[in-house]
């Protein structure tokens, strides 16, 4: 009996490539479309629907991950930015200044908001999927916890390599490129001009301002010199004219005055009083500025396989306890990255939408106190009061164990979760408080006459 156009061996549906080919040669078993092409295979299928789950929920991730980075960023560096300015305005200095000096501090305040933005974008995620009933769908389906968070591990695990990089190698540039800039501008030479109307510090106890300049700077009317003398004494000078002039070499600049008064007060507090014709202020000015150090004279300006060398380096001249304390304690902040998903994911699906504001409070304090405990454990370790491997990696290893025992109760007994029992306390506390103070309110206005 002749098979039906189609049907594969056995009587099947044998769906064929073009040239006859069948696909139950391929180990793909499914039925046909409207266009005679075999459908997909059930585990095909399933493999192309989590690998859809795994991408919504990473995507859905980033956005408030970029979001909140930018923000913690931002707060982070607005009160270093105002200190910056007032400091530009103290000793001067071009604007761009500030833009490089703020530029090389974004890697040491990167790695400050990076675990908390993490941790809060995850959190964030796993609540409103809670809150719309989307866990639920997706565990009916099969998919378990772990498998549920395993874009966020994925992400903690790429976020680790990162934070590597950023603590290992781009933080002690930062570090080295900022001491250098703030260097340069407090210790900034003059340049032997003078702004209109404005004090300027020309460097070694010598302020010099005048009411009247030219457009070369150099040329200056009623003005104000005062000079901190290393005896103790104060020389202040004011003359109708004056004139800079830079010597032959470049290296020194002279401030000529005509027709003036000096006052100069002696360090017993005894003044003395001098008017003058023309005075030539007998200290020179430095044109340069010394260059600053090279990098390395700090633990903290050293990349990882520095500070690798520095610890088996007999002759190094950097205390060895603190260098081993340093690598240790970025390896430690490093791999606490992966760690933060097995502590978010429990806290979102335990926290309802009244209880966001608990759940990124209690985050925060938790990541707190680790980061106080591993920057303890490394303080310990600087003055050689404990070894890194306690006074670091054990805090570590405590969160480890906090962090994979809170998801695996979260995996096993979904309905007891240990956050819901610490959201249902914080709610029934901040009610007691809530009532008592309405009380309080209540026999204040009924005490009143």
């Amino acid at each position: 009996m002749a098979r039906p156009a189609g049907a594969g061996p056995g009587g099947g549906a044998g769906c064929r490539y073009a040239g006859g080919a069948d696909r139950r040669s391929e180990g793909i078993v499914g039925g046909c479309d409207v266009n005679g092409s075999p459908l997909p295979s059930e585990r095909q299928y399933q493999l192309h629907s989590t690998r859809l789950i795994d991408r919504y929920i990473l995507t859905e991730t980033l956005k408030p991950l970029f979001a909140s980075l930018l923000v913690v960023l931002v707060a982070l560096l607005m009160e270093r930015l105002l200190r910056l300015f007032d400091l530009l305005a103290n000793h001067g200095g071009p604007f761009d200044m500030v833009i490089r000096l703020v530029a090389n501090l974004v890697p040491h305040y990167l790695g400050l908001a990076l675990p908390a933005a993490f941790f809060i974008s995850m959190f964030i995620i796993v609540a409103r999927m809670g809150e719309d009933n989307e866990l639920d769908a997706l565990q009916s389906a099969g998919l378990s916890v772990p498998r549920i968070a395993r874009s966020f591990l994925g992400l903690g695990v790429a976020l680790m390599v990162f934070s590597i990089i950023l603590f290992g190698y781009l933080q002690p540039y930062g570090r080295y490129g900022y001491s250098a800039i703030y260097h340069m501008v407090v210790n900034a030479a003059w340049d032997a001009t003078v702004p209109q109307a404005t004090f300027v510090d020309a460097g070694e106890g010598v302020t010099i301002s005048a009411d009247m300049v030219d457009p070369t700077g150099r040329r200056l009317e009623k003005v104000f010199v005062q000079q901190d003398r290393d005896n103790g004494e104060k020389w202040v000078t004011t003359a109708v004219t004056g004139a800079l002039a830079a010597t032959p070499d470049r290296q020194r600049v002279l401030v000529t005055l005509h027709d003036g008064v000096q006052v100069r007060v002696l360090p017993d507090g005894r003044r003395q009083v001098m008017e003058f014709g023309e005075m030539t202020l007998d200290k020179p000015f430095r044109l340069v500025t010394e260059p600053f150090r090279e990098r390395g004279g700090s633990e903290r300006e050293l990349t990882l396989h520095e500070l690798w060398s520095e610890m088996h380096d007999p002759q190094s001249i950097l205390p060895f306890n603190k260098v081993r304390s340093e690598l240790h304690a970025r390896l430690a902040r490093s791999l606490s990255l992966p760690l933060l998903p097995l502590l978010a994911v429990p806290m979102g699906m335990a926290a309802k939408r009244a209880r966001r504001g608990q759940g990124i409070a209690l985050a925060t304090l938790i990541l707190i106190i680790y980061h106080h405990l591993i920057q303890l454990g490394e303080s310990l370790g600087d003055v050689g009061r404990l070894p890194p491997s306690i006074g670091i990696w054990v805090p570590f290893g405590l969160f480890c164990l906090l962090c994979g025992w809170l998801f695996h109760r979260a995996d096993v007994r979904p309905g007891e979760n240990p956050f819901a029992a610490m959201f249902d306390t914080i709610d029934t506390a901040t009610s007691f408080v809530g009532r008592l103070f309405k009380r309080r309110k209540k026999k204040a206005v009924g005490a009143k006459p």
